[in-house]
C-alpha cells in the first residue's frame, strides 16, 4: 500500500521536510502504529468516561481481556472506516474519538439519570434530544463538555505538526467498504462473528442492559443492540397456537359481562372516558423520614379513600413515558421487547389496534391531547396507526398558561373540559401533561414554594424535592379542576388519573438515597422490594356514576386498559380480554421484577406461571411482528382496523 504526502500545511511549508516525509517506509509504519494503538486508547477512555476509576477501567481490561479486544476491533473498524472517508489520519481520529466519547458521554449521563444506556434507536430521537438537552444540562455535565471541546481541539492541533496521510482513492474506497461490511457482519452476527464472540465468553445481557455495557464494554454492547432491533420469534410461535388461543378466548367468560367481542349496548348512555398520564406523578410523601408543612396532593390521597385506587407497575424510571403510553393503550408489554426499547420509535409504522381504535368502533369520539410538541416521540403518527381521531398537541393551546417551564397542568384540565364541551359525541381521551417533566434544578423553576419539604438532603437535592413537590402539588390541583368540573356534569364521565413514571430527582437517584426510600444509589444493588417501590405509581379512577370500588395493591400498565373496560361492564377485544386472564395470575410483570397473584416478588416468572406469560407474549408477537394470525379466527373488525380517516383533520386547518 503506498502512503501518499498531501500538499503542506502553511505551517509545515516554513519548515524542511522532516525525517518522516522524507522515508515512506518509516510514514507507512508511524499510520499503522497509530491505526494499532489509537483502538486501544479509545477503548480505554470510553470505559472510563463509564466506570470513573483508572483502576476499575484497567481491571475490566485485564480481567477481561477477551471482551476488550472485541471492543478494541470494532473501534479499529470504525478508526479504518473514518479515515477512509476523510482521507487524512489525525481529522479521522479527532471525529472517531468525537463520536465514540460523545457516545460514552451520553450513555453515562442516561445510566446517572434514567438506569439505562446509549443505544442504537436513540440515534432516531434527533429533535427530542435538542429539547431534552437544555432539561438536563448542568454544571457536571458542561463541565465533560468542556474537556471534549478541549481533547478533541488537541488532536486537530497536531495536524500543523504532522503531515496529512493520505490513501490512493481506490485504495480508501475498498478499504472503507471492507471495513464498513466487516462492522455490519459483526451486528447481524454471522456464524463465524457468533463463533467468536462465544470464543470470547460474551454474554448479552438483555434483561439489564446496565449490566450488559458494564460487562461486555460500551462499543460492544451497542454493536450487540443493533440486532436487538429485530425481535426474534417466540418459541412455539405458529398458526396453530395462536388458533388454540383464540379458541380458549372465544369460548371464555371473564366477569358476567366481560366477553369478548360485542359493543355497548346501545341503549346505554355511553360515559366519556378519560385517561389522564400526569408526568412524572408520584406521593413524595410515600418517603417516610421527609415531613410537609402540607399535604401536597391531598386530592389524590381523598380519592384513595373514597374511589377505585391503587399502584400501576411502571417498566420506566425517570424517563420513557411513550412506553407506558403503548402499554396502557395496546395492552402489550414493553417487558417482552428489547431492554430500553423505544417502541413507538421502533415498532409501529402500520396500524395497531388500541384503545382508541375499539372506542371509536364503539361511536367515541377519540382523542389524543399533550401539552407538548407533536413529533415528540413521533406521537404525530403513531397516534394515527393507533386509531386516534384527532391529536391536539401544544401547538393548538392558544396563549396558554406556563408554570415551571412547560403548559401548566391547570391549563391542561381546561383545553380537555373545553373539548368534551364542544364534542356532541361522548368522548375517549388519552391526555399527557407536561408541566412536571423535570429536570427539577434551579432556583427561579416555580416563583413560589410555598409546601416547606424537610429531610436529611443535600443542597442540591433539598432544591429537587422543594421543585418536585410544587409540580406534585399542581398536577393535584389539575385532577380536581376535572373533578369539580364533571361532577356538575350531566354526562356520565370516568377519570383515570396515573403518572407514568417516578420522576427523575438526581443523579444516581439521590433524593431517593438520601431520604432512606432505597439503601443505596446503584439500581444493581436494590432489593427487589425496591424493584417495585423505584416502579410503583399511584393511580386513582374516578366517575359520577355508580361504580364498584376496588383496591389494587399493583397492576401493570398494560393491564390498566382491560380493567378499565371490566369496570365499565363492555365487552373485550380480543387481546384485552388475554390481558385480564393474565392478569388474575401475574398482576406485576416488568423486565426485571414479577410479582404474582399472592404478591410474592420474583427476578423473573415463576415456573407456575411461564405457561400463561408465555401466551401473552405469543399474541403479542403476532400483533406487532408476526403473521396477525388471532385476526383470521376472532375479531376481525378489531384486529383489522386501520386508520382513521379523518385523523387529525380539525387541528391541521
Amino acid at each position: 500500500m503506498q502512503i501518499k504526502l498531501s500538499k503542506l500545511s502553511p505551517f509545515n511549508r516554513l519548515r524542511k521536510p522532516s525525517r518522516i516525509e522524507r522515508n515512506p517506509k518509516l510514514k507507512y509504519s508511524l499510520i499503522l502504529a497509530v491505526l494499532l494503538i489509537a483502538p486501544y486508547l479509545l477503548t480505554f477512555g470510553v470505559e472510563f468516561i463509564q466506570r470513573r476509576s483508572i483502576h476499575d477501567t484497567l481491571n475490566w481490561m485485564t480481567v477481561h481481556s477477551n471482551l476488550l479486544n472485541l471492543n478494541v476491533l470494532i473501534d479499529f473498524l470504525i478508526v479504518v472506516f473514518v479515515y477512509c472517508l476523510l482521507g487524512s489520519l489525525i481529522p479521522s481520529l479527532a471525529v472517531t474519538s468525537l463520536l465514540l466519547v460523545l457516545g460514552s458521554l451520553i450513555s453515562y449521563f442516561k445510566i446517572k439519570l434514567i438506569g439505562v444506556p446509549f443505544f442504537p434507536w436513540d440515534l432516531k430521537m434527533n429533535k427530542e434530544v435538542v429539547d431534552i438537552l437544555p432539561l438536563v444540562m448542568n454544571a457536571s455535565m458542561l463541565r465533560y463538555i468542556v474537556v471534549l471541546v478541549v481533547f478533541i481541539g488537541l488532536i486537530f492541533l497536531m495536524r500543523l505538526l504532522l503531515p496529512r496521510f493520505s490513501l490512493p482513492l481506490i485504495t480508501r474506497i475498498s478499504v472503507g467498504l471492507v471495513s464498513l461490511l466487516l462492522l455490519y457482519l459483526f451486528a447481524i452476527k454471522i456464524p463465524p462473528v457468533k463463533w467468536l464472540m462465544q470464543k470470547s465468553q460474551v454474554s448479552n445481557i438483555l434483561w439489564n442492559q446496565q449490566q450488559n455495557y458494564s460487562l461486555n464494554g460500551q462499543s460492544l454492547a451497542f454493536m450487540m443492540n443493533l440486532q436487538n432491533s429485530k425481535m426474534p420469534t417466540p418459541d412455539g410461535y405458529s398458526e396453530a397456537s395462536i388458533k388454540a388461543i383464540a379458541d380458549k378466548l372465544s369460548t371464555q367468560s371473564l366477569t358476567a359481562s366481560a366477553k369478548v367481542g360485542g359493543s355497548i349496548p346501545a341503549t346505554t348512555k355511553k360515559p366519556n372516558v378519560i385517561f389522564v398520564m400526569n408526568e412524572a406523578f408520584w406521593d413524595p410523601t410515600l418517603m417516610t423520614n421527609v415531613t410537609f408543612s402540607e399535604d401536597p396532593v391531598p386530592t389524590i390521597h381523598q380519592l384513595q379513600k373514597e374511589t377505585t385506587s391503587g399502584y400501576m407497575l411502571s417498566p420506566q424510571i425517570g424517563g420513557g413515558t411513550s412506553n407506558v403510553e403503548f402499554e396502557v393503550l395496546t395492552g402489550d408489554s414493553v417487558s417482552f421487547l428489547p431492554n430500553g426499547a423505544i417502541a413507538y420509535q421502533q415498532y409501529i409504522h402500520k396500524p395497531l389496534p388500541s384503545l382508541a381504535s375499539y372506542f371509536s368502533g364503539q361511536g367515541y369520539k377519540s382523542l389524543a391531547l399533550h401539552s407538548y410538541v407533536s413529533y415528540f416521540y413521533n406521537r404525530e403518527n403513531v397516534y394515527k396507526y393507533l386509531g386516534f381521531e384527532s391529536f391536539k398537541s401544544s401547538e393548538n393551546f392558544i396563549n396558554p398558561e406556563i408554570k415551571g417551564g412547560f403548559i401548566a397542568d391547570d391549563e391542561f384540565s381546561r383545553n380537555l373540559i373545553e373539548e368534551v364541551d364542544k364534542t356532541e359525541d361522548p368522548m375517549f381521551i388519552y391526555g399527557i401533561t407536561m408541566q412536571n417533566h423535570g429536570s427539577y434544578e434551579g432556583k427561579t423553576r416555580y416563583s413560589n414554594l410555598p409546601i416547606k419539604v424537610k429531610g436529611n438532603f443535600t443542597p442540591a437535592a433539598q432544591q429537587l424535592i422543594d421543585n418536585y413537590t410544587q409540580g406534585a402539588h399542581d398536577a393535584d390541583h389539575g385532577l380536581k379542576l376535572l373533578i369539580d368540573h364533571f361532577k356538575q356534569s350531566a354526562e356520565p364521565t370516568v377519570i383515570v388519573f396515573y403518572g407514568d413514571h417516578l420522576p427523575m430527582l438526581g443523579f444516581d437517584y439521590d433524593v431517593f438515597h438520601q431520604s432512606g426510600f432505597v439503601q443505596s444509589g446503584k439500581p444493581e444493588e436494590w432489593s427487589l422490594e425496591e424493584i417495585k417501590k423505584m416502579h410503583s405509581v399511584p393511580f386513582v379512577m374516578w366517575s359520577n356514576m355508580d361504580l364498584p370500588n376496588k383496591s389494587f395493591p399493583i397492576m401493570s400498565n398494560s393491564f390498566l386498559g382491560a380493567y378499565v373496560l371490566d369496570a365499565l361492564n363492555l365487552k373485550m377485544p380480543a387481546p384485552f380480554a388475554a390481558n385480564f386472564e393474565v392478569s388474575r395470575k401475574v398482576p406485576g410483570l416488568i423486565s426485571n421484577l414479577v410479582i404474582d397473584a399472592d404478591q410474592k416478588l420474583y427476578a423473573e416468572v415463576p415456573e407456575k406461571d411461564k405457561a400463561v406469560v408465555e401466551q401473552y407474549k405469543q399474541l403479542q408477537y403476532d400483533e406487532l411482528f408476526g403473521k396477525k394470525y388471532l385476526a383470521d379466527f376472532i375479531d376481525q373488525d378489531y384486529l383489522n382496523k386501520g386508520p382513521n380517516p379523518k385523523y387529525n383533520v380539525e387541528f391541521k386547518k
